[in-house]
């Protein structure tokens, strides 16, 4: 494994790995000089391949094992007010026990890089994805992007590390992976040079904020009414321009690399004409593409429109590509219990983004595939019917539906 990994560094190579493992490559060629871990499925095999490219001399760093997914959170942060590229992870309810690091990470303006191997909430256990884990931070002032392929989740923590530590940004980047279905599916993947990724991600300077003796500054004051409202507009400021930095980073992937969608923020497929526009987000788009190919090849206008970026929300992007459809059906891998119609979160979300437009869509929401539930062709397939029948009768009989769950 040593001489496969040294000569990946060396060239761009093409290599059978795992979402997890395509995120520890990507650590290793961005050079992260902090990285703490804390095991709990399904992320927790990144960790494990991150520690076999050190003890194979393929990647130096200072690895820590932590006691607790809090303390490793809390290192991470601590590390990146010192001027150190980070990054850290966790699933579930271990992302939760972290809360309190979580929070403070964005109010600080540390920029570190967490993956995110979504899986169910306990209680009940369940081992497979679920979104609820990684969307708990959305409004805290991290920037969220949802992975379908390996290819994307080695690609996108490249982009990561290049945006959150921008001057102008400084904020915390979650790169959330669906369990199981990406953190250990494998795929081929175009594995880039360490030259390729030095031109493209510069290192990480802090600036006049570096904590050091030789610049003291005080880190996490208490300021109560005094400043708390401009600290958080500047956070506010800073989140506005993440959209711009993204973009610029973006297109300066694809001329480096050679690959990338036309928008970083969302992937459209089949949706020119389509009257129908189903919503996702992760892994999916494979079975949902399918069945768009299916109904196309019967004459039927769907297409399926990918959220890449959660937090920040391409807003004007997505009225402009959701628009004009008759009918937009949202797929939600999360839930939001009371809430408006009782939908899911990114449901309600797309439902606030397009209620300016003159003419808007029909909008239903479908809540599948909860604790790693395959979401089959067919589950599709009943999604569309649904919707075709408030297209016919103009009236929707019930806004949220609950897919493929035994009575």
């Amino acid at each position: 494994m040593a001489t496969v990994q040294t000569k990946l560094f060396q060239e761009s190579t093409e290599e059978l790995i795992s979402g997890s493992e395509a995120v520890g490559i990507a650590c290793a060629l961005a050079d992260v000089d902090v990285i703490t871990a804390y095991p709990i499925r399904p992320y927790d095999t990144v960790m494990q391949y991150v520690a076999r490219l050190k003890a194979d001399g393929a990647f130096d760093c200072d690895f820590i094992v932590a006691e607790s997914e809090h303390s490793q959170f809390e290192i991470v942060k601590h590390a990146s007010a010192v001027g150190a590229r980070t990054f850290s992870g966790s699933s579930g309810v271990g992302w939760f026990y972290a809360f309190e690091a979580l929070t403070v990470t964005a109010g600080l303006r540390m920029p570190v890089v967490a993956m995110v191997g979504n899986r169910a909430l306990d209680d009940p256990g369940a081992f497979g994805v679920e979104h609820n884990d990684a969307l708990a931070v959305r409004d805290l002032g991290w920037m969220l992007y949802w992975v379908a392929t390996a290819q994307e989740a080695l690609d996108t923590a490249l982009l990561a590390w290049r945006v959150a530590e921008d001057p102008r940004i400084l904020l915390p980047f979650a790169l959330s992976c669906d369990g199981s279905f990406l953190t250990h599916s494998q795929a081929i993947v175009q594995v880039p040079s360490q030259d390729q990724v030095k031109r493209f991600l510069p290192d990480y300077h802090r600036g006049t904020l570096q904590l050091h003796p030789d610049n003291p500054i005080t880190i996490a004051p208490q300021v109560n009414e005094d400043w708390l409202m401009e600290i958080r507009r500047q956070t506010d400021d800073a989140m506005r321009r993440t959209s711009d930095v993204i973009i610029e980073a973006y297109e300066e992937f694809k001329e480096e690399f050679g690959r990338g969608d036309p928008s970083p923020f969302i992937e459209e497929y089949m949706c020119e004409d389509a009257e129908i526009i189903l919503v996702g987000m992760g892994t999916l788009a494979m079975p949902t593409r399918v069945a768009v190919r299916r109904m196309r090849e019967a004459g039927k206008k769907v297409g399926f429109l990918r959220v890449k970026f959660f937090r920040p929300f391409a807003t004007e992007e997505l009225q402009k590509a959701l628009g004009g459809a008759k009918a937009v059906a949202v797929i939600d891998r999360d839930y939001s219990y009371g809430s408006p119609s009782y939908g899911g979160v990114l449901f309600h979300e797309l439902r606030s983004t397009l209620y300016p437009l003159d003419e808007r869509p029909l909008m239903l929401n479908f809540i599948a595939g909860l604790g790693g539930r395959e979401v089959m062709v067919r589950d599709v397939n009943e999604i569309v019917e649904t919707t075709q029948k408030a297209i016919d009768t103009g009236k929707i009989d019930q806004v949220t539906s609950w897919v493929a769950v035994r009575e």
